[in-house]
């Protein structure tokens, strides 16, 4: 149990975890099959000190800003970790982002620190803008030693005896979070300590980690889900984070059985090629072998309907848990819309999918479905000190989610009027739409924005309609848009639904092409869905759409780059 009553700070909890848990490992850094760095909670606390006492020779004051732009590896949290003892305000930027956009983020923040790869640095001072960093102490990892890269210095560590704690208080701010933001322009949400401990305390409680538990961070760390759980529970709680710095598929396997994962944040992308691989496996055996398999799961999915039980279901379904190294709990998904079946067939399979909704300003979760028993139709209910309201429902149910909790923000930094926007006294606008039903389970149908209106006065969610197109043959990504919204037009009548789909590059075999096969697939699907939901014309894109680090689609963003490079004639009719 995880009692975070007394702690006024998360530095001040992750400060008690290395010396509570001091001989057990605490990271682990893998570079495709070879171990690169492992510590313990004791060696992770010296590093932590270290850098700590670097910066604080360096002017650094309790209140500065630190900020971090690196993938995922050991140093990104004994940085972090250093700079929050320092009484550092975290800034956990994005690497995925282009140098531009994270020197605007940059300007903006005005960091005391920066700490970033040599990769991310080089290309950040070929963008220019070197003023940013004239009051910037820059800390540069993995930069070969006849790498120019002054006035950055290499990363490294001062002597721990002259550190010195800052304690910091629950309502002071611990970290600043860009998030993408209704309309897509970035935000700074301001997030309390008070706000952190909150989350870690009701989430430890749901999901606990034992000693042996090891947590496999595999989305970038500045993402909300894997911050908290690939970060501050997993130190907090004793576990071991596990980083690999290559995602390619075969490695992240070969990671999950070397290291027995116990616990994974994966996005829906990752979650689906993992149920396609895993589906083209079963489809590949013998017609008897299937035959047990299946009766095996039918007794799985009846021994678990109320609640997980992993070491039964590894037992009777041991060949699938060997396939994510035999110990793996829980995949904990967020950041986008998880289609109903891929949650149904982990769950089938013993590894259960934990849906949870959150959203930047408001910590990782609001709700979050816990298992007893498990669904995978909504979101969850609200967690322990959450309340969730619909305002200004329709005759459905439907209306905007509004939230109110220990979680929620103090606000965007320098940015009172978007503010006073997101939060209404005392409650968070979160912009999407949703409706609770009788057993208090949250159901989320789409973004306020994004809702179209049929001619037939029939309210259609973009993201409903993708969920129930799923997968197309042919196609590696699509989106629906109504053709007024990528290019505006005076009348709220005539209006179309208009499907954005991107070629694979290679199309299956006895096909003309990848794109062929998209719109056969499309047109099959199609006539299975309501009227009022049905597609009218599709656009072909050749390039990758714009996604955030957890792969939400970037809709205002990728309409205005439609908008740009083609025209409302361009759309073929179905």
């Amino acid at each position: 149990m995880l009692d975070l009553s007394r702690v006024q700070s998360i530095g001040e909890a992750l400060a008690d975890a290395t010396t509570t848990f001091k001989s057990r490992v605490a990271l682990i850094e893998v570079d495709r099959h070879r171990e690169k760095a492992r510590y313990t909670f004791a060696e992770l606390r010296r590093l932590a000190e270290g850098v700590a006492a670097y910066i604080q020779e360096r002017g650094f004051e309790p209140g500065d800003r630190c900020a971090i732009l690196m993938q995922n590896q050991s140093k990104w949290l004994i940085s972090a970790t250093g700079a929050l003892w320092a009484g550092a305000t975290l800034v956990p930027l994005d690497y995925k982002l282009t140098a531009s956009e994270q020197l605007d983020l940059i300007a903006h923040c005005q960091p005391r620190v920066l700490i970033t790869e040599a990769s991310t640095w080089a290309r950040l001072r070929e963008e220019g803008r070197p003023e940013l960093f004239e009051r910037t102490l820059v800390m540069v990892t993995e930069a070969p030693d006849d790498m120019a890269i002054a006035p950055a210095v290499h990363w490294q560590t001062g002597a721990a005896e002259r550190f010195q704690m800052h304690p910091r208080g629950r309502d002071q701010l611990a970290c600043i979070v860009y998030s993408s933001g209704t309309g897509g322009t970035p935000k700074g949400c301001m997030l309390s300590h008070a706000n952190y401990l909150a989350q870690a305390e009701v989430l430890g409680k749901l999901f606990p980690m034992e000693e042996g538990d090891r947590f496999f961070s595999v989305l970038p760390t500045n993402h909300a889900i894997d911050f908290m759980c690939g970060f501050l529970l997993s130190l907090m709680m004793g576990g071991t984070v596990v980083h690999q710095r290559t995602l390619r598929p075969a490695y992240l396997a070969s990671t999950m059985q070397r290291y027995g994962i116990t616990q994974i944040a994966l996005v829906p992308t990752i979650l689906k090629n993992l149920e396609k691989k895993l589906r083209e496996r079963l489809d590949d055996l013998p017609k008897w072998q299937r035959l047990v398999i299946d009766g095996l799961l039918d007794i799985n999915e009846a021994a678990t309907r109320r609640r997980p039980n992993h070491p039964l279901s590894s037992k009777i379904l041991k060949p699938l848990h060997d396939q994510f190294g035999g110990k793996l709990r829980f995949i904990f998904a967020g950041g986008a819309f998880i289609e109903r079946k891929t949650a149904d067939f982990f769950n089938r399979i013993g590894i259960p999918v934990v849906i949870g909704y959150g959203l930047t300003e408001a910590g990782t979760v609001l709700t979050v479905n816990d298992l007893k028993p498990y669904r995978g139709d909504t979101v969850g209910k609200p967690v322990d000190g959450t309340e969730i309201e619909i305002r200004s429902p329709n005759e459905a149910g439907i209306g905007e989610v509004w939230a109110r909790g220990p979680t929620v923000f103090q606000g965007y930094l320098e940015a009172p009027e978007l503010t006073e926007e997101a939060l209404v006294d005392g409650w968070l606008r979160t912009g999407d739409l949703g409706v609770i039903d009788a057993s208090g389970h949250l159901k989320l149908v789409g973004r306020a924005k994004n809702m179209i209106v049929t001619e037939g006065g029939k309210n259609v969610y973009p993201e409903d309609i993708e969920a129930l197109l799923g997968d197309l043959d042919g196609c590696e990504e699509h989106a629906v848009y109504a053709a007024n919204y990528i290019w505006p037009a005076a009348t709220m009548v005539g209006e179309r639904l208009v499907l954005v789909l991107r070629p694979k590059r290679e199309a299956s075999p006895g096909q003309s092409s990848a794109a062929d096969e998209a719109i056969a697939a499309l047109r099959r699907k199609n006539r299975r869905l309501a009227d009022f939901k049905r597609i009218s014309g599709y656009l072909i894109w050749e390039h990758e759409f714009p996604r955030t680090a957890s792969q939400k689609l970037r809709r205002p963003a990728f309409a205005e780059a439609i908008r740009e490079r083609a025209d409302r004639s361009e759309i073929q009719d179905l």
